[in-house]
């Protein structure tokens, strides 16, 4: 078995290597950060056993000794035919005193000397891993929107052109979604649950369907619904959103948020580029 894709992210402190590490996390790389550099041959070895093709892991440069050194770790995984992707961030040092300043965090290298000390310490010390980086991207000018953009387009060319959204039908006597995005309240429609040949049935059921269509203001709304969706998709996918959660609710989450939710994942499934599954969440698994 072989890795599809095994990145190694490194760089200066403060320059995003946590942000970026989060972002592949995203993307479903199997990722850990700052990995003591001598447990990466264990590290290979587990992962390849698990059949994981896809790795992301950043390396704690600050250890040495017994936890080994990054470049011996590098030498490691070359001499396992193991096609790195080395990504080293840096940043201008008005940056990174910025960055530090608004988190009021320290800086691992800050023994002595102060803030620019210790981040000149650190280039000297990362020099090394820079010059065999294959990827070095200043990050002073991006923000952490960008730098996930950045990562999303270079390390999973697909996924960059698409939008993942689950589509949550449910009932509010259950509680709202925790994780909906987007929530809408489709109670306004008159229940099928209060016509008696229809309460046993959900909004999967045509007889449910046929029942909510002929509703005089079914179609209006949702036309109003696709397009405020169609409006804000780009937007959330523009500011680097990778998975979106839009929920339709009603009281029991049986009937009419079922009904709601299948029509917006079928207009959405119409769209290049989104990925649409849809949750019952009241129902039990088709």
């Amino acid at each position: 078995m072989t890795f599809s894709r095994f990145v190694v992210v490194t760089g200066l402190s403060g320059a995003g290597k946590s942000q970026a590490m989060k972002s592949f996390e995203d993307l479903g790389f199997y990722c850990l950060d700052n990995l003591p550099p001598a447990l990466v041959p264990e590290l290979v070895t587990l992962a390849e056993r698990a059949g994981i093709r896809r790795v992301a892991l950043s390396l704690d440069v600050r250890v040495g000794g017994a936890f080994g050194e990054a470049a011996g770790a590098l030498d490691e995984l070359e001499h396992r035919e193991i096609a790195v992707d080395l990504l080293f961030l840096d940043a201008d040092d008005a940056t990174i005193v910025r960055r530090y300043s608004e988190t009021r965090r320290r800086h691992p290298a800050d023994c002595a000397g102060g803030l620019a000390a210790a981040i000149a310490r650190e280039r000297a010390t990362l020099a090394p891993l820079r010059d065999r980086a294959t990827r070095v991207w200043d990050t002073s000018g991006l923000t952490q929107t960008t730098l996930k953009t950045r990562i999303v387009e270079t390390f999973d060319g697909e996924r960059a052109e698409r939008l993942d959204v689950r589509v949550v039908a449910f009932g509010f006597k259950n509680g709202v979604p925790l994780d909906a995005d987007l929530m809408f309240d489709v109670r306004f429609f008159t229940n099928p649950n209060y016509v008696p040949e229809l309460k046993p049935l959900t909004g999967r059921d045509v007889a449910v369907a046929r029942f909510i269509e002929a509703l005089p203001e079914t179609e209006p709304f949702l036309e109003r619904l696709f397009g405020t969706i169609d409006f804000l998709v780009p937007l959330y996918a523009r500011e680097g959103k990778s998975r979106l959660t839009i929920a339709i609710g009603c009281t029991g989450g049986r009937h009419r948020s079922v009904y709601v939710a299948r029509r917006l994942a079928a207009h959405l499934a119409a769209h290049d580029g989104i990925a649409v599954t849809v949750d019952d969440r009241e129902l039990p698994q088709e």
